[in-house]
């Protein structure tokens, strides 16, 4: 007897792609046979252990440490293979957690050099059997492959046995596997081959560690017999060895597996076999290690828990017992699987202490036998004991062996069976006894089993599988040794075709010859052939194979009664004969095609079968086949199934949609009686009893009309709902950014305003049911907020509705719940596997919009051919480029020019224009492509007083024939051709004839590069159905323009409606390219970066704070604001002044050289007392008064522009007021404007910087840094409930107590000469808007809406909110941005009609020159109306007989639109000089229609000058006198100011100024009182206008705000005051007089000033150069 212990390897695998993915450290080191092991957390707690071998496998084979599969065999299999031809049972298993390698290291891959221990191992065997030379050796070999499973046992080899094997436990061979098969093989090869099948049939798995995890233990155990004949004695010795090779499953966590389901299930069970391995192998170290061995082994011994698995249960002899066994562990050598590698070790070093009892195993059959002989006669004679002798014979009957004859003739005295049975209950220990008895004799039986019985019974086993195999139709090769799908030479047979192409032919079923039955299962009989599925019988056809005396063999297939069986498509119920090549169906699912070799041969030295396809026979035409011979037509039945769903959808959403509705309304009708509730507890309504009645205006018919359309129009107003979208959604915004960045998926969310426009029309599936329903009634066009959704990673944007984000959002989260589990490498692989997709992308189409552009047809009413360049506006407002198409009437049978090979020339178009749809379209599309849902139109740097449009007939001139609107202007701008000329230019559009016209899409400029082919596409506006398209063409954003040169002829039935159509509605072109993410390839971005102009680097602007919180005013509930009472532009100037040596405050040093207007750094001293000057300046006004300074604070103290306005600030100081009252204007606040209205108000606070106790005050300022703080003033003002407040950010550096500083410095000084003072330049200004609002009725409805709690989810928390960088979502401010991207698509759809209607008149004043038309020639030339396309809005109404109510009424409306409220003539006027104006101001107010008001205002933009203001010229006269007193009012004399009853709510606004200066220099101004001019320096910077003394000077003297204000120019002017190149600036309160230099540097200023005054000048002059010209 040996005793050895356990020897023990360690060996540490690569880092596989997980521990890649998480840059995993390797913690193991190994030195010799010393293995260390690092903790990552505490790396200096290092743990080491020594074994018999350490191996190095962590890196590449290049490494001369590396230990790879041959070295570990050499150690370890080589010596347990001379341990078992030794005579001594072997055992090698390996253990580790999953994906550690054992599974390699014990099997190995198939590649060379990486064999693993097993196969190795069994190739070295039969070597040594091969080499050996002694004759009186033989040698037999039997293996058994067996895998134990959720503690179950399965045979590997054996396909019959499929269920679970008992493992069972004899006194003498010990625990064994009943009925394992152990077949016998004779080379290397059979055991590869048994290796290979037992590997297929093992139950694998992937989970998160491995993807091949081994979820089972398996055991490959080799018997190997050594016999040897001694020739002397005549005697055989043999020596029987068992190898047991183990791979056990891995251990694993859950967590860190992923393990669900089933795989959790597996793993409890692989964690319970090794938890109880672990125990074993700890009891038998403890045996081993015990000091008093001997005395307690016994007890000891009893607790070892062997049973407690079917692992150790098996493994009990290799494990402290007769054996010789080797664990190999392996180790995982990253840092994330440490307390798993740790554990492993800790095994291992316990299994050192194991030590095994093995001996050689002699002879052991024939000493096996003798015991066996003897239990089996102590059994019988404890039965005859008993008196059950006689059962003996009927178990030797029952398990078919020959008994005794003493035993039969005990049986033949027996009774019966039933008898034997009562005897056997009531016999004790009888059960067992019989039951051992059997054991015993199979054991005896298979013991004594020959080896050529054993080869018998292997060769069976194998000829039951691949018979199996060929039930199941996978054929064998012949030679054994490969499966699968071989088609038989000779034999005919049938294949499988199945709808995957990969599974088809898989399945090869043989017809042999005589009779082959095809059924079920459950059949009968026997069926040959066995199927399963519906429709399949229990017999269900047969193949009857026979040769007749040629040769020739012949199939027929004969169907059994009742039965579905197709042979190409037809059904058979009699006996067929089968032609190679057939299709055959058995019930509705199993297709096949009959192959017969030998026939297929001879046909094909004959011709082809009739029957054969062409085309490739799959499964598809079979089924094909089967539909056409039955007749079914299977696309109508698709389509009828189709039509049921569509059906039953349709009802079911209808059923849902009313339910939802209904609950909708419930949910209102709550919320609204809740509403009720509260505003009676708040805000309490007014008795009737104080209600006055109303009393009823008699209204006009025009009257009435206009009050319904402004009626419509504030019905569909949307801000409020649209803010509450934005408030109530921006927390679904929120969470789906934060997701997506910490995802990593690179799209952005934000919300979008999108409008119902004709540049940008929404899309039906962005449209709820509801409002898409809602469509086609609804006048004005409808808002909605989407998302905007900007895929960076593709380059792509979309659109989603609110209900689509909340949707994807839900998938997001399950996403990142997924990703939160997941490893982070895996998470983008998983991606794809979601059910929809990623939820944060969506498909983008190939080609994308660029933009679209509208041609009108108004010159086919004349005819004249124009060519039209129209700007391609996308939906945004941008201009992507242009588009030139000429449009011109032809003849019917005229044909298109020969433009060449490379005009593309299409045929003609024939449109059909009914008057019942295209009214229609116009009542759904009348306000298509205006605004007016939204706010009213703003004057946005004076763009709206160059004309008399008001703002409802810009926004609707699309709706011409609309009764509830007011006409277009421009639509009567030919009409007195039209209306003269109507007989003859309406002779080739008679109602009923046919019109033929050609447009030509001729090129295409402008257009980025980023758009790769472009093409081109145009339509009716009201046909989206019927478009006509271009090729595209290749855009390199370089070079001549993309040239389409497209013709298309239309020919068209003329209609009312089509006439209607050309006079107002245009044909839509829309262009598309192809979007690519970057152009250039990355080494021509230097290349082309040298062509394109730079960006303009704009300097820094510092963001607007919120008022600093007050600290000694209370609290005050802030009233609702109502409608704006009027609005003052101030200007404020701030001085910081410090104490000098001679005690006075002087200011300190400003720094101007940022270069931006009303910025500049402070340059202070450290530690010197300082004070604060505020000095406010605006228009003197009864409306404006200062009263008191409230209080005056300071805080904020930060070292960044940004200030965190969330933060309770701790350091804020209120400062003390010294000082306020009004001033008089000193020379250095002084800018002559005519006479000085400005009043100014002064005050003056004490500011000690200690007292913040902050450290940025208290110190010097390091190099490179800057403070910035933040001051807000509290003013209470008079008739203002409540006080307002001024805020501005102030920039500092604090230089030492003695530090010289210079004087203050600008970019403007230091490029200029002249003299100035340093100190004019010591201070900073702000400009300010200040809002006096009245106070809101709070029992309007409006006011309620506005008044009603919203939640602003913007606010809330959300996970992973700290990853945004500051992304916010927007909110009020979109609807007001997105109302100008409004305003800007409106104006562009009027430039573009205006445009076209300018070309149109050129092209007939030219051909009436020519002679070739003669109609109305004298209107169009000398209508003063029509030199211009923006006619009075009082001529558009299109009313006969206009009263002087309606007159009174227009004028109005224009003035209230155009924001010229109370203005008074002789405020106008006041700037000019009396002694020149007097007389001309005279003269205009007793004519208001004389000529020289029409050329002092060309645009007739000032309401207050035309007589709809005024009734009669003797009031005018007197208005104009008392009110030219009025702004003199003198701030400072005794008389009090008028105070008004009313009370206002104050808003001062500071105005972030335009980084984008317009146009600067020197103007002249006309001083007042005196026929001189004063040179000053301007900067435009729209929409203000700022002045300073000189070029030199550094602080805004003054601002003109354009916005309010009216430039005006007039040459008549100019004539009577003698002052060339000279042009008016109307503010509110005064007209200012500007001169240029030269006649170019005025109309320079002019286009800065206003674009489309100059606009509108420079055309009159070309115009009237042109007919200049012409005369």
């Amino acid at each position: 007897m040996a005793c050895a212990s356990v020897k023990v390897a360690v060996r540490v695998r690569p880092f596989n792609s997980r521990e890649i993915g998480k840059d995993s450290k390797c913690i193991i080191q190994m030195s010799g046979n010393t293995t260390t092991i690092i903790n990552p957390k505490q790396p200096k707690e290092n743990k080491s252990f020594n074994f018999d071998y350490s191996y190095w496998s962590h890196t590449s084979p290049e490494d001369v440490n590396f230990a790879c599969q041959r070295q570990v065999y050499k150690d370890i299999g080589e010596e347990m293979l001379l341990h078992a031809f030794e005579g001594y049972n072997v055992c090698i298993f390996a253990y580790g957690q999953t994906g550690a390698g054992k599974s390699y290291t014990m099997m190995g891959k198939q590649e060379k050099d990486q064999e693993g221990i097993i196969p190795l191992l069994c190739e070295d065997l039969f070597t040594k059997f091969n080499n050996n030379n002694d004759n009186s050796m033989s040698y037999s070999v039997e293996v058994s492959y067996m895998e134990i499973y959720c503690e179950r046992v399965r045979d590997l080899l054996n396909p019959k046995n499929k269920g679970n094997l008992r493992v069972r436990e004899h006194p003498l061979m010990g625990p064994y596997v009943e009925d394992l098969s152990k077949l016998a093989v004779t080379s290397y090869n059979d055991i590869q081959d048994l290796m290979d099948s037992g590997n297929k049939a093992r139950t694998v798995a992937a989970t998160n560690m491995n993807e091949t995890s081994s979820r089972s233990h398996a055991v490959f155990n080799i018997i190997f017999t050594q016999k040897r004949h001694d020739s002397d004695s005549e005697n055989t010795s043999e020596k029987v060895s068992k190898i047991s090779l183990v791979d056990l499953a891995g251990s694993e966590r859950a967590d860190s597996t992923g393990a669900k389901g089933t795989r959790l299930k597996e793993g409890a069970n692989i964690n319970k076999s090794l938890t109880t391995l672990g125990k074993v192998i700890s009891a038998l170290a403890e045996i081993d290690s015990a000091p008093n061995k001997n005395k307690k082994k016994k007890k000891v011994e009893s607790f070892i828990p062997y049973r407690d698995s079917v692992l150790t249960w098996l493994l009990r002899e290799n494990l402290g017992g007769n054996s010789r066994t080797a664990m190999v562990a392996a180790l995982s050598p990253a840092d994330i699987n440490y307390d798993e590698t740790l554990s492993t070790l800790r095994y291992a070093d316990r299994a050192k202490q194991i030590r095994c009892n093995a001996v050689i195993n002699e002879d052991p059959n024939n000493r096996l036998v003798r015991e066996l002989k003897e239990e089996v006669a102590r059994l019988k004679d404890l039965l005859y004991a008993q008196g059950l002798g006689d059962i003996i014979e009927m178990t030797h009957a029952m398990t078919g062996m020959s008994p005794s004859p003493s035993l039969s003739a005990l049986s033949s005295r027996a009774g019966s069976i039933s008898s034997l049975h009562d005897r056997i209950m009531f016999s004790p220990g009888s059960e067992e006894a019989i039951e051992r008895l059997k054991e015993t004799e199979k054991i005896i039986a298979e013991l004594n089993e020959t080896w050529e019985e054993k080869l018998r019974r292997t060769e069976g086993i194998r000829m039951e599988r691949e018979a199996l195999l060929a039930e199941m139709g996978v054929a064998m090769r012949e030679d054994g040794g490969t499966v699968g799908v071989f088609s038989p030479k000779k034999t005919p047979h049938l294949v499988n075709l199945n709808e995957d192409p990969l599974m088809s032919e898989c399945l090869l079923y043989y017809i042999k010859d005589g009779i082959t039955k095809v059924g079920r299962e459950d059949a009968s009989s026997r069926q040959d052939i066995v199927l399963s599925g519906h429709f399949i019988q229990d017999e269900h056809c047969i193949f009857t194979s026979s040769t007749n005396a040629s040769g020739e063999g012949t199939v027929v297939l004969e169907p059994c009664e009742g039965t579905e069986t197709y042979v190409n498509g037809k059904r058979v119920t009699e006996p067929t004969i089968l032609r190679s090549g057939n299709r055959i169906i058995m019930g509705k699912s199993h297709v096949f095609r009959f192959n017969d070799p030998e026939q297929a041969r001879q046909e094909r030295e004959r011709t082809p079968c009739a029957d054969t396809p062409v085309e490739p026979v799959d499964w598809a035409f079979a089924q094909r086949e089967l539909l056409d011979k039955q007749g079914i037509d299977m696309k109508q039945e698709m389509e009828q199934r189709l039509q049921e769903l569509e059906d039953q959808y349709r009802k079911e959403r209808e059923e849902a949609s009313n339910l939802l509705e209904q609950q909708r309304l419930d949910y209102e009708s709550k919320l609204e009686a809740l509403q009720r509730q509260v505003n009676s507890r708040y805000y309490p309504e007014t008795t009737e009893e104080e209600e006055e009645p109303e009393e009823e205006v008699p209204w006009t018919k025009r009257e009435t009309e206009l009050a319904l359309w402004a009626f419509r129009k504030w019905r569909f107003y949307q801000f409020t709902s649209l803010r509450d979208l934005l408030w109530g959604n921006a927390i679904f915004l929120k969470e789906a950014n934060a997701i997506s960045v910490e995802l990593k998926k690179k799209v952005q969310f934000q919300f979008v305003l999108l409008t119902d426009t004709l540049y940008s029309p929404l899309p039906s599936d962005l449209l709820p049911p509801s409002i898409a329903k809602d469509r086609e009634k609804r006048l004005f066009p409808r808002t909605i907020v989407a998302v905007e959704v900007q895929d960076q990673k593709n380059g792509a944007t979309h659109y989603w509705t609110l209900d689509k984000l909340r949707q994807r959002l839900d998938l997001m989260r399950e996403m990142y719940d997924r990703a939160a589990e997941v490893p982070s490498t895996t998470v983008e692989d998983c991606d794809h596997m979601m059910s929809g997709g990623d939820p944060f992308y969506d498909r983008f189409p190939w080609f994308r919009l660029v933009g679209r552009a509208f041609v009108y047809l108004s010159n086919l009413l004349y005819p004249v051919p124009l060519v039209h360049r129209v700007a391609i506006v996308s939906e945004k407002g941008e201009v992507k480029g242009f588009l030139r198409v000429a449009v011109q009437a032809i003849s019917a049978d005229e044909e298109a020019p020969d433009y060449g090979s490379g005009v593309r020339q299409s045929g003609t178009a024939k449109i059909s224009f009914e008057d019942q749809q295209f009214e229609k379209f116009q009542t759904e599309t009348c306000t298509a492509g205006t605004n007016t849902s939204q706010e009213e139109l703003r004057i946005v740097e004076g763009e709206g007083q160059n004309s008399e449009i008001s703002a409802d007939e810009v926004n609707n001139n699309t709706c011409a024939a609309s009764p509830d609107v007011p006409n277009s202007p421009l639509k009567g701008f030919l009409e007195c051709p039209l209306d003269v000329a109507q007989e003859k230019s309406f002779q080739h559009l008679k109602i009923g004839s046919n019109f033929t016209f050609r447009v030509t899409v001729l090129q295409a400029s402008s257009i980025s590069a980023e758009y790769a082919d472009i093409f081109c596409q145009f339509n009716f506006i009201h046909r989206h159905d019927e478009a006509f398209s271009t090729e595209p063409l290749k855009n390199t954003g370089r070079g001549p323009p993309l040239g389409f040169y497209h013709v298309q002829n239309i020919t068209v039935e003329v209609t009312k409606s089509f006439v209607e159509y050309i006079k107002g509605q245009p044909i839509v072109f829309e262009v598309f390219g192809h979007f690519q993410k970057q152009p250039f390839p990355p080494l021509c971005k230097d290349l082309i970066s040298s062509l394109r102009p730079t960006r303009r680097q704009f300097p820094r602007v510092m963001p607007l704070s919120k008022p600093v919180p007050a600290t000694k005013l209370s609290t005050l509930t802030r009233s609702t604001a109502g409608p704006c009472h009027c609005k003052y532009d101030l200007m404020a100037f701030f001085e910081i002044c410090e104490l000098e040596a001679n005690g006075d405050y002087i200011p300190a040093v400003v720094d101007h050289r940022g270069g931006m207007p009303c910025h500049g750094t402070f340059l202070l001293h450290q530690g010197i007392q300082r004070r604060i000057t505020v000095t406010i300046a605006q228009e003197t006004g009864n409306d404006i008064e200062w009263k008191e300074v409230k209080e005056l604070v300071i805080g904020r103290i930060r070292n960044t522009p940004e200030a965190d306005e969330t933060i309770i600030d701790p350091n804020i100081l209120s400062l003390n007021i010294l000082s306020s009252s009004y001033i008089r204007p000193s020379y250095d606040d002084r800018v002559s404007l005519g006479i000085d209205h400005r009043t100014f108000y002064r005050f003056e606070a004490a500011w000690d910087s200690s007292m913040h106790n902050s450290l940025l005050l208290n110190r010097v300022t390091p190099y490179g840094e800057k403070i910035y703080i933040t001051l807000s003033a509290y003013l209470e003002m008079e008739n203002c409930t409540q006080p307002t407040v001024i805020t501005k950010d102030f920039c500092m550096v604090f230089y030492s107590r003695d530090a010289k500083l210079p004087a203050s410095r600008s970019i403007r000084n230091l490029f200029s000469t002249g003299a100035f003072r340093p100190s004019e330049s010591n201070r900073v200004t702000g400009v300010y808007e200040l809002s006096l609002c009245h106070l809101a009725d709070i029992g309007s409805p409006g006011m309620q809406r506005r008044r009603r709690r919203v939640l602003d989810t913007s606010v809330a928390y959300v996970r992973g909110e700290e990853n945004l960088a500051g992304w916010r979502p927007r909110s009020d401010s979109l609807i007001l941005d997105h109302q100008w991207e409004l305003e800007k698509l409106s104006l562009l759809q009027e430039v573009e009609k205006t445009r076209h209607y300018l070309l149109l008149r050129e092209k007939l004043e030219a051909s009436l020159l020519l002679g070739q038309d003669s109609f109305c020639g004298k209107d169009l030339m000398d209508s003063p109306k029509a030199s211009s396309p923006l006619i009075s809005p009082v001529v558009s109404l299109g009313l006969d007989s206009p009263n002087e109510r309606q007159r009174e009424l227009a004028a109005k409306c224009v003035r209230l639109l155009m924001h010229t409220f109370n203005r008074q003539y002789s405020q106008v006027s006041s700037s000019l000089s009396e002694s020149k104006l007097s007389e001309m101001s005279a003269s205009f107010l007793r004519d208001g229609s004389s000529s020289p008001l029409s050329t002092l205002t060309p645009s007739s933009t000032c309401p207050s000058l035309v007589d709809s203001h005024y009734g009669n010229p003797d009031l005018r006269g007197a208005e104009a006198n008392s009110g030219a007193s009025s702004p003199d009012l003198d701030p400072f004399s005794p008389i009090e100011r008028k105070h008004r009853s009313c009370a206002f709510i104050p808003n001062i606004q500071e105005i972030r100024v335009s980084p984008i200066v317009s146009k600067k220099g020197y103007l002249h101004f006309l001083e007042p009182h005196t026929s001189g001019w004063v040179k000053r320096y301007i900067v435009v910077r729209r929409p203000y206008v700022y002045l300073y003394r000189s070029e030199r000077d550094c602080v805004e003297r003054a601002v003109i705000n354009l916005s309010s204000a009216q430039v005006e120019y007039s040459e008549d002017k100019q004539t009577m005051l003698r002052a060339p190149n000279t042009f008016s600036v109307c503010t509110e309160h005064r007209s200012i007089l500007l001169q240029a230099g030269n006649d170019k540097e005025m109309h320079d200023w002019l286009y800065a000033f206003n674009p489309l005054l100059a606009g509108t000048i420079r055309s009159k002059l070309s115009r009237r150069k042109s007919g200049q010209m012409r005369m």
